[in-house]
C-alpha cells in the first residue's frame, strides 16, 4: 500500500476512534446533565451537520488548490477544540455551537481525504481503497464504545472527562497528517465554476439514496442513544449496541470490492436493510432486539457512501473531481441536517418511536424507485 494511502488509513482509525467515544454519549450528556427536550436534541443536530450542507463545496474549491492534508488537519484542529471546549459546556446553546464547530471541521477531514485517495488510485483500485478508508474510520468507530464502556464501567469517568479522553485522541492524528502532507499529491485545478457541481443533479436517484442514508444515519447518532435511554438501555447497554453497529459497518466494508460488482442490487439491499432496522427499532425494547436493529443498519449505511461516490466520480471529469466531491459531501449534509431536526421533532411532538416508523415507509420509497431505475446506478463510465 502506498504510504500516503496508510497515514490516511490511520488518521481515519483515530479520528473514528475518537468519534466513538464520544459521539453516542452526546444526546446522553445533552438529555441527562444539561436537561435538553427531544426537540432540542434535534436542534443540536442541525446545527451539527448544518455546516456539511455548505462547507463542503468550499473545501472542493480548495481542494485544487492546497495541500489536501493540510486542509485535513485544519479539520483536525477545529475538531480537537470543539470536543475539549464541549467538556466545560452547560447550556443547550453552548452545545449547539460546539457541535457546529464540529461539523465545520468534518468537511476538513472527509473531502481532503476522499481527495488524497482519488489521486493516489487507479479507476479500478478507487472503490476499494475509498472502501478500505471507510473501514479503518468505522473500526475506529466501532473501537471507540468498547473503550468509552470500559471508562464508564470500569474506571468510572464522567461524560465530561470522555470528552478531554476523545480530544487527546484526536490531537494524535495530527502528526499523521503533516507527516502525509509530504506525500500528499498536489494537482492545480482549472478555475472552478459552480456549473462544475451542478452536474452531480444528472444523478436524482444517487441523490434521493444518499438524502435517504444520510439522514436516517444522521437520526442514528443524534437521536436514537436518548432513544435507547428512553427504553430502557443503559448507557453501556448503548455503547455495546454502537459496537454491533460498528462490527457490522466493518464485515461489510471489508467486501466492498466485492459487493461493488452488483452495485444497483447491493444498493437497493442497502436501503431496505436500512428501513428494516428502523421498524425494528419502532417496535423493539430488548438489547437482542434493538442489536439485529443495529447489525442490519450497519450493513445499510456502510456500503452506500463507497458505491455512490464511485458511480458519480466514474461519470464526472477528472479536473471537475474535487467540485464532485465537495457536492456529494453537501448532500450528505442536507441529510445529515434534515434527519435529526426531522426526528426531534417527531419524538416530541408525535412519540419518541415515530420517526423510526416514518423513516421506514420513507426507505421502501426510495428502494421502490431505485428497482424501477435500477440501470442508473451501475457505476459505467458516460
Amino acid at each position: 500500500m502506498n504510504k500516503t494511502l496508510a497515514l490516511v488509513n490511520i488518521i481515519g482509525l483515530l479520528i473514528g476512534i475518537s468519534y466513538g467515544l464520544h459521539n453516542p454519549i452526546v444526546p446522553l450528556f445533552a438529555k441527562n446533565e444539561i436537561g435538553a427536550s427531544y426537540a432540542e436534541l434535534g436542534i443540536i443536530g442541525l446545527a451539527n451537520f448544518v455546516p456539511y450542507m455548505f462547507i463542503p463545496v468550499f473545501v472542493g474549491i480548495l481542494l485544487g488548490r492546497f495541500n489536501n492534508a493540510h486542509l485535513l488537519s485544519v479539520g483536525i484542529l477545529i475538531n480537537s477544540a470543539a470536543t475539549l471546549l464541549l467538556s466545560v459546556s452547560k447550556t443547550v446553546p453552548e452545545v449547539m455551537a460546539l457541535r457546529a464547530m464540529t461539523g465545520v471541521a468534518h468537511a476538513f477531514f472527509w473531502p481532503p481525504s476522499e481527495a488524497i485517495i482519488s489521486n493516489l488510485s487507479s479507476a479500478k483500485d478507487r472503490v476499494k481503497n475509498i472502501g478500505r478508508f471507510t473501514g479503518f474510520f468505522v473500526s475506529g468507530f466501532m473501537i471507540g464504545p468498547l473503550i468509552g464502556t470500559f471508562l464508564l464501567e470500569e474506571l468510572d469517568v464522567s461524560y465530561r472527562t470522555m470528552f478531554q479522553i476523545a480530544t487527546f485522541v484526536l490531537m494524535s492524528a495530527i502528526m499523521f497528517s503533516l507527516y502525509a502532507s509530504k506525500g500528499s499529491p498536489h494537482r492545480p485545478s482549472p478555475r472552478f465554476s459552480f456549473l462544475s457541481i451542478r452536474e452531480i443533479a444528472r444523478f436524482p436517484q444517487v441523490i434521493a439514496i444518499i438524502v435517504y442514508c444520510a439522514s436516517s444515519f444522521g437520526m442514528i447518532l443524534t437521536i436514537y442513544p436518548a432513544f435507547l435511554d428512553d427504553r430502557n438501555m443503559t448507557v453501556i447497554e448503548i455503547e455495546i449496541l454502537y459496537f454491533v453497529f460498528g462490527v457490522a459497518r466493518v464485515i461489510t466494508l471489508a467486501l466492498t470490492e466485492r459487493l461493488a460488482r452488483h452495485t444497483s442490487v447491493v444498493l437497493v439491499s442497502s436501503t431496505l436493510c436500512i428501513s428494516a432496522g428502523l421498524l425494528l427499532s419502532f417496535y423493539a425494547t430488548t438489547i437482542e432486539e434493538f442489536s439485529i436493529a443495529m447489525l442490519l443498519m450497519g450493513f445499510g449505511f456502510s456500503i452506500i457512501f463507497p458505491l455512490t461516490l464511485e458511480i458519480i466520480l466514474r461519470k464526472t471529469k477528472k479536473d471537475e473531481s474535487g467540485a464532485a466531491i465537495g457536492a456529494f459531501e453537501t448532500i450528505f449534509g442536507i441529510g445529515w441536517a434534515v434527519g435529526p431536526l426531522a426526528a426531534g421533532m417527531m419524538s416530541e411532538f408525535a412519540g419518541n418511536a415515530s420517526p423510526y416508523f416514518v423513516f421506514f415507509v420513507l426507505g421502501i420509497g426510495i428502494a421502490s424507485l431505485c428497482i424501477v431505475r435500477r440501470k442508473t446506478l451501475e457505476p459505467v463510465e458516460s
